[in-house]
């Protein structure tokens, strides 16, 4: 019977153990939501004020092309897909319903398909699916490392900026403890990228100008463009990574906490089982003494 209790006392330990990493993780993971979604948030005015500066210039450029002229931005090529993913796991069906959505939609895109995946879990996701990819780049473990992974993309792909199509995938939060998978076409700069920015509408009535040379102020606010777009896509992955992982521990307490309650439970019968033994015992050796007597 005493082994049998200290067998329970094990588990019961062992399990309270788990709890306390589950817990942990839970803090860690409601911690990086908030920061994940504060940078978010926080590119909004900036990547509005992107916008803004981007409609003026293709206004401009519209404008001034002569009728007829070329489009310096149209030009064909593979399609490309960049994918926002995970390194770690306890993240439920994270990786595995993004990478059915990529698949799917990559599925009537013209020509080749060249991904870059961003995280080894979807890596291997997409691999799965069929899809050719190459070396994954690592997921960055806070804010400050998302600026050196889009820069080092943003390098890598510096020269495929004009040429075919670039489609961004990740998954973005959609509610309390709810994510999707979504798209956003990035590249190619052609005349539907200025048409998107073109029929936009300036927020007053005073119309704005270029100072100066047009290009510099496109090359550079294209550039900002595209680091944005990245930035904010990793960082709402990241953000719906941590609420998947935020409820897989949610899930997990559960079951530790149950899990506990049975343990204690039967410990705490146990132990009475035990004590009743030896009362009656005791009671019995006294009462044989009693009778010898």
């Amino acid at each position: 019977m005493s082994e049998s209790m200290e067998v329970l006392r094990r588990k019961i330990d062992s399990a309270e153990d788990l709890g306390s990493v589950v817990r942990t993780m839970k803090a860690l993971a409601a911690a990086s939501i908030v920061q994940y979604e504060r940078a978010v948030h926080s590119l909004s005015d900036y990547y509005r004020a992107i916008e803004l500066g981007l409609h003026v210039c293709v206004r401009t450029m519209v404008w001034s092309r002569p009728p007829g002229g070329p489009d310096r931005f149209s030009r064909s090529a593979a399609t490309k897909a960049i994918v926002f993913g995970s390194d770690q796991g306890l993240v439920g069906q994270f990786n595995d319903q993004l990478a059915t959505f990529v698949a799917a939609e990559l599925k009537s895109a013209p020509g080749d398909k060249a991904i870059l995946a961003v995280g080894e879990r979807i890596f291997g996701r997409l691999q799965d699916a069929g899809l050719s990819i190459g070396r994954p780049y690592p997921v960055p473990n806070s804010v400050i490392g998302i600026t050196p992974l889009v820069g080092r993309i943003l390098l890598d792909q510096e020269t495929e900026y004009e040429t075919g199509e670039t489609y961004v995938f990740h998954n973005k939060p959609a509610g309390v403890q709810r994510y999707e998978p979504v798209k956003q076409r990035l590249l190619p700069l052609d005349a539907t990228w200025q048409a998107a920015f073109g029929q936009m509408q300036w927020p007053t009535k005073l119309l704005p100008e270029v100072l100066g040379s047009v290009e510099p102020t496109l090359s550079a606010l294209i550039h900002e463009y595209l680091f944005v777009s990245l930035f904010k896509a990793c960082a709402e992955s990241l953000a719906s990574e941590n609420m998947c992982r935020l409820a897989a521990m949610q899930r997990a307490q559960r079951n530790i906490d149950e899990l506990l309650e049975q343990l204690r439970m039967v410990f705490h019968q146990t132990r009475q089982t035990a004590i009743d033994e030896e009362l009656f015992d005791v009671i019995a050796g006294f009462e044989a003494l009693s009778s010898e007597k």
